[in-house]
């Protein structure tokens, strides 16, 4: 397994433990955050209040990981399953999505990563939205 590699997989295993401090310490402190189908946000301390965001509307696991990286350990990209609870209605879901019940959803998504001195300098999010969309609104 590469450098790249391990970073990759540790940012996910702390997200999936829940653990924010662990997953920013793998962050650099200028990491360019791309969010899926949004808008773009720089550094650590944005970063750390998009998980507290997500903490509130969101419960979230990701299964099924795999992740290849480049031969120089520059970039990587990850694919997995994200299995997840819709806790809070969260205002920035596109008008005509149903409030948040407690519905649950099953998603194939993947980011991008670049890395830098063995960190995440930049991670870019996708999934479907509409698919989201449909499952939480059935």
């Amino acid at each position: 397994m590469t450098d790249a590699e391990a970073t990759v997989r540790a940012y996910y295993a702390a997200f999936n433990a829940g653990n924010t401090d662990a997953l920013l310490a793998l962050l650099t402190e200028d990491v360019i955050h791309d969010i899926s189908q949004g808008g773009r946000e720089v550094g650590r301390a944005a970063f750390r209040a998009f998980m507290g965001h997500m903490d509130r509307c969101y419960r979230e696991s990701l299964t099924d990981l795999v992740v290849v990286a480049s031969p120089d350990g520059t970039r990587a990209a990850a694919e997995f399953v994200v299995h997840g609870t819709y806790l809070a209605t969260d205002p920035g879901v596109p008008a005509g999505t149903a409030p948040a019940r407690g519905q649950t959803y099953v998603l194939s998504a993947g980011a991008f990563f670049a890395l830098r001195g063995g960190k995440v300098a930049r991670i870019s999010n996708h999934y479907n939205l509409g698919d989201w969309i449909a499952q939480v609104n059935a």
